[in-house]
């Protein structure tokens, strides 16, 4: 409880001289009521993103310093209010960048609007945000929250065990027969993550069939959780279905890490959870950043590639995106997370990717994109950062929503990166590309009916409030994670064959 912002005056303590203890615990304490304050998915995963980033001195001491730039109040009510304390934080961008307690204090400050009651308006708000300040990531992500776009206390029993789905420090006993670690193939790369580690990180629901219903990995995007990015959209379309039996791969450190390490994990991910269903093969679905992690790993470790019945891409990179720096606005002058470096546009990283034959697929893969994406651009054409070429014949469909919907009907309107995952056209598309041999096909999808609909019909207004909630979120986890770095992470030994040579 913090005093002045959910805790009243009446019951306050004196704290004297603010040591860095006090700073600490107010730190967890702004993390917490934030979690408590939106009542989400993430509350424990953010509470331990918080302990892991407890700020340094040299931190303290930036707070310190924003908070003398401009002080926070106890309730942020206007957006008036809101743009002239961020303008405060912005004056130095260190405090904005790398000041998490700040950023935090923030958006537990504010106090949100009513959300709205239908998704049309809630689709229609987000875009206007985005439209009125289209290169303010951490701006727009608490904007978000002060108009109500981004649930607080609204779901709250969502679903049971959130904390759980999002952990990735799970217990999963079954052995992999064969093994798949060190090596299933000779051919794969080595692996420099522990395979406890490594297995730790998915999350089975106690209802997995394990291989009657064929398994589909959700991979998260950058600074998400897979439950967090997947439960209120296709998670909970998929589960109890019998076309896709949902597992979630929680990657350590939100996917902010190297991607290369995130790949590990990915990797390991689809050949363990295919060892322990039969050997069959698996589905992989992921979000943004989900999908290079996907494609390295097919890339270098091979075994995946058999096991891999179908790739569904979901506002993918493989490109990278020209915007990667909105999320670091301070970069190169402050450092930033290792996998927003190496999504930057031709980074060494999405460079090595496609030199080494990445920008074609290598499972049939299906990509599903939006040209009002907010986060990941160019979104159109053949040069979108998503489309994926077919050099291999496995059978490659891009979906640009707003070619095949326009953007005069409801499945074709303003979707932003996190929104494609709700639009009912992409829904439909992933689902036709589970149940069928080869990608999905728009030729067996009824496209004027799905044109239709602003989103998925089974999915509610809170589902659509609570997959927003994934900006917010990731603007809090980009801020808080530790150590930031000013430079790529080279690329690993086994990859060297394939960066680009001057």
């Amino acid at each position: 409880m913090v005093c002045g912002v959910n805790k009243a005056p009446s019951d306050c303590k004196p704290i004297g001289i603010v040591g860095p203890d006090i700073v600490a615990e107010l730190f967890i304490a702004a993390v917490v009521a934030f979690c408590k304050m939106i009542k989400s998915i993430l509350y424990l995963s953010c509470l331990g993103s918080a302990v892991l980033a407890l700020p340094s001195p040299v931190e303290n001491v930036r707070v310190e310093r924003a908070a003398a730039i401009q002080a926070i109040p106890a309730k942020i009510i206007k957006q008036s209010q809101l743009d002239n304390v961020l303008a405060g934080l912005k004056g130095d961008a260190e405090e904005l960048t790398l000041g998490a307690s700040a950023l935090a204090d923030v958006i537990s400050a504010i106090v949100p609007g009513p959300s709205p009651d239908d998704i049309a308006s809630e689709i229609s708000s987000v875009a206007s945000v985005y439209k009125a300040n289209p290169t303010a990531f951490f701006e727009n992500a608490a904007t978000l929250v002060l108009n109500g776009l981004a649930p607080k206390g609204l779901i709250n029993d969502y679903i049971a065990e959130t904390s759980i789905v999002n952990s990735d420090k799970n217990s999963n006993p079954r052995a992999a027969s064969p093994a798949v670690y060190p090596k299933k193939s000779p051919l794969d790369a080595p692996y420099s993550v522990d395979e406890n580690t490594l297995r730790s990180a998915l999350y089975i629901p106690k209802e997995f069939s394990y291989g009657k219903v064929r398994p589909c990995i959700f991979v998260p995007g950058t600074g998400a959780t897979a439950g967090s990015n997947f439960l209120p959209n296709l998670g909970k379309i998929f589960t109890g279905s019998d076309y896709a039996d949902p597992v979630y791969l929680n990657i350590p450190k939100f996917q902010l890490d190297d991607i290369q390490i995130n790949a590990e994990f990915v990797a390991y991910a689809i050949n363990y959870i295919s060892a322990i269903s039969g050997n069959k093969n698996v589905s992989v679905v992921s979000w943004s950043a989900g999908s290079i992690d996907t494609v390295w790993a097919h890339q270098y470790w091979p075994s995946t590639i058999g096991v891999t019945s179908d790739l569904v891409s979901i506002s993918g990179d493989r490109h990278g995106t020209v915007l990667a720096y909105l999320l670091s606005p301070a970069f190169p002058k402050v450092p930033s997370t290792p996998a927003i470096i190496q999504q930057q546009y031709n980074s060494k990283f999405i460079q090595t990717l496609r030199n080494g034959g990445g920008a074609s697929a290598y499972v049939p893969t299906t990509s599903i994109y939006s040209i009002f994406d907010e986060i990941v651009q160019p979104q159109a054409g053949p040069n979108a950062s998503a489309f994926v070429r077919d050099d291999r014949n496995v059978g490659a469909t891009n979906i640009e929503i707003q070619e095949t919907c326009t953007v005069l009907q409801p499945g074709g309107t303003l979707y932003a990166h996190e929104g494609v995952l709700y639009n009912a056209l992409a829904v439909a598309a992933t689902i036709d590309a589970l149940t069928h041999e080869g990608p999905a096909d728009l030729k067996r999808i009824d496209v004027p009916k799905v044109c239709r609909e602003i989103a998925d019909p089974r999915l509610s207004i809170v589902d659509v409030l609570a997959t927003e909630a994934l900006i917010p979120i990731a603007a809090l986890e980009i801020a808080a994670y530790n150590p930031k770095v000013s430079d790529e992470p080279p690329i690993k030994p086994y990859a060297q064959k394939d960066v680009p040579r001057a």
